[in-house]
C-alpha cells in the first residue's frame, strides 16, 4: 500500500499545474480567440528583464531546460527576492489597469504573472528537497516566510479582488466558456477562502498567521530531515544476520560512507523496512525501530512536538477567522469529499474489518513466535507466516526486480496504454542537479511529436528528504503558445557500489510505478489554461494508485522483469503465490495507513487544538482501538505530509479517497479481459487524466465508468469482507 506525498512546483499563488496533451482541446475557445486574450493580457503586464540569473528564460534544447549547472545557493536567494518584486509589480498593473474587467485582462494576465518566479520555484523546490545541504536550509528558511507573504499579499488586494469577482459574477453575460467560467469562479471562491473579504485588520491576522506557519513548517521539516540522517551501526556480521545479501551490501556502503567500520542502518524508511523484516537479532530490531519512530520525538534540539503544537494552533484561529468551525471544515472545501464526516464515513468502513484482519495476523505470528508480537516483530514474523502460509519468501522476488529493468517496465507500461515513447538521453544532454539523474525524451508514438522530459532521480543522499514524490519543472499549457512538460520522479533507492545491479522489492517497484503514474497524469494533460491543472488533494493520488497494479501484469513480466543471474522471466507458479498472498498482511498495511489518515482527522477536527502533542496521540489512538502490535505509518512527530505545508492537512485519507476509485478502475480493466484494453485505456487518458480540473472530477469519473465508484472493489482487493 504506498501512500506518498506527490509534490507539485510552483512558487507563484497562480503558478498551478497543466501538463502535456495527444492533441490540443482549446478549452472552449479558438486559438485565435486565445491569441488574442494572450495579446491583451501581455499588454496589461509592465515589461520588466529580470536582472538575476535564475529568473532568465531556460535555453537550450527541448525548449529550454533548466539551468543546474549554473545553480548556487546565492543565486537562487536573489531569484527569489527578485522574482517576487517582479510578480509584484505585475500584479498590482492588474489590480489598477482602468479599463473594465475582462478574461483576458485579468485571469489570463495573471497566470501569465510570476513567470520568471515559477521558474526560480521550480529550482527552490528541488534544490531543498533533493540536495538539502545547509546552505539551501539556509535559503529555505529565509524566504518560505516571504514567499507566503507575497501570496497574501496577491489575495488581500481589494482592486484585484473585485476583478476576479467582476468577472466570474458576469460569467455568462460575457458569453465565456464552460472552462474560462470555471476559472473565474474557482478564482473568486479561492480568493474568499483564503481571506479577501476579511476587514484590514482580519487580513493583517490571517497575514501574521500565515507567515508563522510558513516559518513552522521550515522549521519542522528540517528538524525531521536531521533525524532521518541517523542511523545505527552493526559492528559485526552476527548483527546482519538473515538480510539479504543486497540490503547487507547496502548496509555495509552506508557505514564505509560514513568513515565507519560494519554496517549503518540509515533511519530511513528504505533503510529500516528491510532491517525489520527480516534481520535475526530481535534485540537491534527493536533498537533500529524505535530509532525510526520516534524521529522528531527525542526531546532534543530536533523535537517537533512544540512546532506541532504552534502549527494546530494557527491553524484553529485561521479557521475562526474565516468563518470555519475547524482547520478540516476548510480544508476540505474545494475537495471530492467536501466535509470531514463524508471522509470518516469512508475510513470507519474499512477501520473495523482491517482491525479484525489484524487479530487474525497477530495470532498466526504468536503461533510461530512463541511469544507477544512486539511492533519491532511485526515485519520479521509476517515474513515467517507468509512463507509458511504460501511458501512465498520475499527474497524469492527481489532478484526478478532490478532498477533499470522494472523503470524500462514502466516505460512499456506507458506506451502500450497511452503510446508514451520514452528514449534516454545521452550524459551531459541537458543540465542535471546530480550526477546521479537520468533524464528521457517523451514522445507521442503514433505522430513523433515532442510531449516532453522525464527526470529519474532514483537514489538517497545526505540531505534528500526521505520517501518518493513527483513533481514538475514546466507545465504544459497552449493558452499563451505551447509548453512541453518536465516531468521529474524522485525515490530513495540505496545505490549499489561497484557497477552491481541495484534490486528492489516488490513493495519498492509499486511505489516506482505510483509515482511514475503521477507524471503518467501530468504528460497526459490536455489543460489549456494552467489554473485548471491541478486536481482536488483526493482525486490527485488516484491516477497514481491505479497504475500500481501493472507491475504483475504478465506482458510486463515477461518483457522486463527477469531474473538477474539466469535473465528468466518471473516463473507463473512464482506469480500465482504473490496473488494468492496478495490479501496477505492487509491487517498491518491498512491499520498504519489509516490509523495515521484518522489521528489527522481527529487533530485538525478539535474545537479546542492541544498543546501535548504526544498526549493527544496516545489518546487519539485508544479511542480508536488502536492495535498495540502497530504503530502509525507517520507517527505526528515525523509526519510530514501534515507540517511541511497545509497539501495533506485534514487531507491523508484523500489516499483511501482515491483508492476506491483506483481499484473500481482496476476492476473495470480486469473484467474486460485484457488489462491492456486499447478503448479503455484511451477512455482512461482522455477523461481522467488528460481533463486536469477543466469539469467535475466526480462528474468525470461517471463518464469514464458509467456510475459511481464502488468501494465493494477496495474491500475485495484488501481481503475485508464486503457485507
Amino acid at each position: 500500500m504506498h501512500r506518498r506525498h506527490v509534490l507539485i512546483g510552483g512558487a507563484s499563488l497562480f503558478a498551478l499545474t497543466g501538463c502535456a496533451a495527444n492533441g490540443l482541446d482549446m478549452g472552449g475557445a479558438s486559438p485565435a480567440t486565445l491569441a488574442e486574450d494572450a495579446r491583451v493580457a501581455r499588454t496589461v503586464l509592465p515589461v520588466q528583464t529580470p536582472r538575476a540569473e535564475l529568473l532568465q528564460p531556460w535555453t537550450g534544447p527541448y525548449e529550454g531546460v533548466p539551468p543546474w549547472g549554473q545553480v548556487t545557493a546565492p543565486k537562487l536567494r536573489a531569484a527569489l527576492l527578485e522574482g517576487i518584486e517582479l510578480q509584484r509589480a505585475e500584479i498590482n498593473a492588474i489590480a489598477n489597469n482602468p479599463e473594465p474587467p475582462t478574461f483576458a485582462n485579468t485571469m489570463v494576465a495573471m497566470q501569465m504573472a510570476g513567470e520568471p518566479l515559477d521558474r526560480a520555484g521550480a529550482i527552490y523546490g528541488v534544490m531543498t528537497s533533493n540536495i538539502g545541504s545547509d546552505d539551501y536550509q539556509a535559503v529555505d528558511t529565509e524566504v518560505s516566510p516571504l514567499l507566503s507573504a507575497a501570496g497574501d499579499e496577491i489575495t488581500f488586494n481589494e482592486k484585484l479582488f473585485r476583478r476576479v469577482k467582476a468577472v466570474a459574477d458576469g460569467a455568462a453575460a460575457a458569453g465565456l466558456t464552460a472552462a474560462q467560467t470555471r476559472i473565474a469562479e474557482r478564482s473568486r471562491d479561492a480568493f474568499v477562502r483564503n481571506g479577501a473579504a476579511l476587514n484590514a485588520a482580519g487580513k493583517a491576522e490571517l497575514g501574521r498567521i500565515n507567515t508563522a506557519l510558513s516559518n513552522a513548517f521550515t522549521s519542522f521539516g528540517q528538524k525531521v530531515v536531521a533525524d532521518e540522517n541517523a542511523y545505527t551501526l552493526i559492528p559485526n556480521e552476527a548483527g546482519v544476520a538473515g538480510l539479504p545479501a543486497s540490503n547487507k551490501a547496502a548496509a555495509a556502503a552506508a557505514a564505509r560512507n560514513r568513515d565507519l567500520t560494519g554496517f549503518a542502518i540509515v533511519n530511513t524508511r528504505s533503510s529500516v523496512d528491510p532491517f525489520l523484516s527480516f534481520a535475526d537479532d530481535r534485540a537491534l530490531r527493536e533498537q533500529v525501530w524505535k530509532k525510526f519512530v520516534n524521529r522528531g520525538d527525542n526531546g532534543d534540539g530536533n523535537d517537533t512536538n512544540a512546532i506541532i503544537a504552534e502549527i494546530v494552533k494557527l491553524r484553529a484561529e485561521r479557521a475562526a477567522l474565516l468563518g470555519f468551525a475547524n482547520h478540516a471544515e476548510w480544508r476540505m472545501q474545494d475537495t471530492m469529499a467536501k466535509t470531514p464526516a463524508a471522509a470518516m464515513s469512508l475510513m470507519n468502513r474499512v477501520w473495523a474489518p482491517a482491525k479484525a484482519r489484524v487479530t487474525e495476523e497477530v495470532a498466526d505470528m504468536r503461533a510461530i513466535a512463541g511469544h507477544d508480537i512486539e511492533p519491532w516483530d511485526y515485519l520479521y514474523y509476517a515474513e515467517k507466516v507468509r512463507k509458511q502460509k504460501y511458501d512465498l519468501d520475499q527474497n524469492e522476488l527481489k532478484p526478478y526486480f532490478e532498477l533499470s529493468n522494472v523503470k524500462r517496465g514502466a516505460f512499456y507500461m506507458a506506451e502500450r496504454l497511452y503510446g508514451f515513447e520514452f528514449t534516454p538521453l545521452p550524459a551531459g544532454r541537458v543540465p542535471v542537479f546530480h550526477p546521479d539523474v537520468e533524464v528521457f525524451e517523451v514522445k507521442d508514438k503514433a505522430s513523433g511529436r515532442h510531449v516532453g522530459l522525464f527526470y529519474s532521480d532514483d537514489f538517497a543522499r545526505a540531505g534528500k528528504r526521505s520517501g518518493a514524490w513527483m513533481t514538475t519543472y514546466r507545465s504544459y499549457s497552449a493558452y499563451d503558445g505551447i509548453d512541453n512538460v518536465l516531468a521529474s520522479n524522485n525515490n530513495n533507492f540505496t545505490k549499489a557500489e561497484g557497477g552491481q545491479p541495484v534490486l528492489i522489492s516488490l513493495d519498492d517497484a509499486e511505489t516506482l510505478f505510483h509515482e511514475f503514474g503521477h507524471a503518467l497524469h501530468y504528460l497526459s494533460s490536455q489543460v489549456v489554461y494552467p489554473a485548471l491543472g491541478g486536481t482536488p488533494r483526493d482525486y490527485v493520488e488516484y491516477p497514481s494508485q491505479v497504475h500500481e497494479h501493472w507491475v504483475l501484469s504478465r506482458p510486463i513480466l515477461d518483457g522486463f522483469m527477469k531474473h538477474v543471474e539466469t535473465g528468466q522471466p518471473m516463473p507463473q507458479a512464482l506469480v500465482d503465490k504473490v496473488e494468492a498472498a496478495s490479501t496477505f498482511n492487509q491487517g498491518y498495511a491498512t491499520v498504519s495507513y489509516l490509523s495515521s489518515a484518522l489521528v489527522d482527522m481527529d487533530l485538525h477536527t478539535r474545537a479546542t487544538p492541544p498543546t501535548d502533542i504526544d498526549a493527544f496521540e496516545r489518546d487519539s489512538l485508544a479511542r480508536l482501538g488502536m492495535p498495540k502490535e502497530i504503530v502509525m505509518r507517520h507517527r505526528l512527530p515525523q509526519f510530514n505530509h501534515l507540517f511541511t505545508s497545509d497539501a495533506y492537512s485534514a487531507g491523508y485519507y484523500s489516499y483511501l479517497w482515491s483508492e476506491v476509485m483506483d481499484a473500481d478502475t482496476w476492476a473495470y480493466f480486469e473484467e474486460s479481459g485484457d488489462v491492456f484494453n486499447p478503448d479503455i485505456a484511451a477512455r482512461y487518458k482522455a477523461i481522467i487524466l488528460a481533463e486536469g480540473n477543466t469539469t467535475d472530477r466526480a462528474e468525470a469519473y461517471r463518464r469514464f465508468r458509467g456510475r459511481d465508484p464502488d468501494v465493494t472493489a477496495l474491500l475485495m482487493v484488501r481481503g475485508f469482507p464486503v457485507s
